[in-house]
């Protein structure tokens, strides 16, 4: 007599349920820019979408408790010349965001602007054609990594605007995606000529390599599971969706996962990326023991976006099973603490008073001062149209005057977007 043994699972009573039709995002004219990116970040303040824009590239910020009908004539973060393919939020700094055309950093107000955001925070400028990947490292504050069509990796110190270091000479045709490992001292690349590398970015080296490790033409992404492990996804030669775990030590298949396009979540579940027949985004979440628990959310052009709220098991008691300590906002090292060869795991926080943001913290760029330079010898063009007269403490003053006007305006969009959410308020309670 045979007996057969099911692997219980700890989500086993945890299901999804949709969210109704003024919890989710309508009217959002999604970017239809034919790149293999996600077109969204999320974190615990915002969802940041790729958009559609006349002239140049855009994106749209919302805040997570701002859901329902977006506005047409909503406040974008513009200023790309070129569309933008890539956005990433700051896992150190929720107000801070990073968007790839160029590279280039924003600095997102904690309310709603009244008009477009147009001046980024620093703009890196290093790739010699357009930008298509962008991460933030893990745990090193202001170090971000940009990929672009050059078949460049550069990482940057955001703090200072200056470049930390070039990896050339790596890749030998366009890079599909690039992911941390879990402290930030490995790189994991996919690129179209079918190799997954795995390189030391401080010893700007690749130290393993896998060719093929999908037989199909369609582009392969990878990323680093917590164990150290890669994850990839790709297509066989009959263009079926596969999934591998690999294990880094001898680079070999370690597991085989049925066809899907995914990444695991801190959590162990399975987050996948896929179209619908009528070639909407879809998004999952399933648990990868028993059954999909998670239901989908869609994001199209002009469609709703929502994603599903999980109903945990009812009970008092903080289940930490359900939800283990995760990455908090504290970076465990600085920018040239990292560069010079020092690595560490997050900072991780625990869930069981839930989240609690913290006071916006304000990006600082320090770059060299500009007016410390000493003015070339001999004339200059233009000089006679100088005033002799305004020395440097003058424009020292007209700047600090310019400082506190943009300090005004900024307060007075703050008590706009105040006054509108408690106009907005006082409207629903009176329907």
């Amino acid at each position: 007599m045979s007996r057969r043994v099911v692997r219980q699972s700890k989500f086993r009573h945890v299901f999804g349920q949709p969210v109704k039709a003024d919890q989710m995002y309508e009217d959002i004219r999604v970017s239809k820019v034919t790149w293999d990116s996600s077109f969204c970040a999320v974190n615990p303040k915002f969802v940041a979408i790729i958009v559609e824009s006349g002239g140049g590239g855009a994106f749209i910020v919302l805040p997570l408790a701002k859901t329902g009908r977006v506005d047409k004539n909503h406040p974008l973060v513009t200023g790309h010349t070129a569309p933008v393919l890539d956005i990433d939020w700051c896992p150190h700094n929720d107000n801070v965001i990073a968007s790839a055309s160029e590279d280039t950093v924003w600095q997102v107000p904690d309310y709603v602007p009244v008009r477009n955001v147009t001046e980024p925070v620093v703009t890196l400028e290093g790739h010699s054609k357009r930008v298509g990947i962008i991460s933030w490292h893990p745990t090193a504050r202001n170090v971000l990594l940009s990929a672009g069509c050059d078949n460049l990796v550069i990482l940057w110190n955001v703090g200072t605007g200056e470049m930390l270091l070039v990896l050339e000479d790596m890749h030998t045709d366009l890079i599909y995606n690039v992911g941390w490992n879990r402290n930030g001292s490995l790189l994991v690349t996919t690129c179209k000529d079918k190799k997954v590398r795995v390189i030391d970015p401080r010893k700007q080296q690749v130290v393993a390599e896998k060719a093929k490790p999908h037989d199909g033409a369609r582009p392969i992404r990878a990323i680093f599971m917590a164990d150290g492990k890669i994850f990839t996804t790709g297509f066989s030669k009959m263009s079926e969706r596969q999934l591998g775990l690999w294990d880094l030590e001898r680079f070999a298949p370690h597991e085989g996962l049925r066809p899907r396009r995914a990444i695991f979540t801190r959590e162990g579940h399975i987050f996948t990326t896929g179209s619908t027949r009528m070639s909407q985004r879809e998004l999952g979440l399933w648990d990868p023991v028993t059954r999909p628990w998670g239901g989908w959310g869609v994001l199209g052009r002009d469609t709703p976006i929502s994603w599903p709220s999980p109903s945990p098991p009812q009970s008092d008691l903080f289940q930490d099973d359900l939800y283990p300590d995760t990455p908090g906002l504290e970076p465990a090292l600085e920018a040239d603490e990292w560069l010079s060869g020092k690595d560490a795991e997050p900072i991780l926080i625990s869930l069981r008073d839930g989240y609690v943001p913290v006071k916006n913290r304000e990006l600082k760029v320090v770059k060299k001062n500009i007016l410390d330079n000493k003015p070339p010898p001999g004339p200059r063009r233009g000089h006679s149209t100088c005033d002799p007269n305004f020395t440097r403490p003058a424009l020292e003053e007209v700047l600090e005057e310019i400082r506190a006007l943009k300090q005004t305006v900024q307060a007075q969009e703050k008590r706009i977007s105040d006054l509108e959410n408690k106009l907005c308020q006082f409207t629903n309670g009176t329907d």
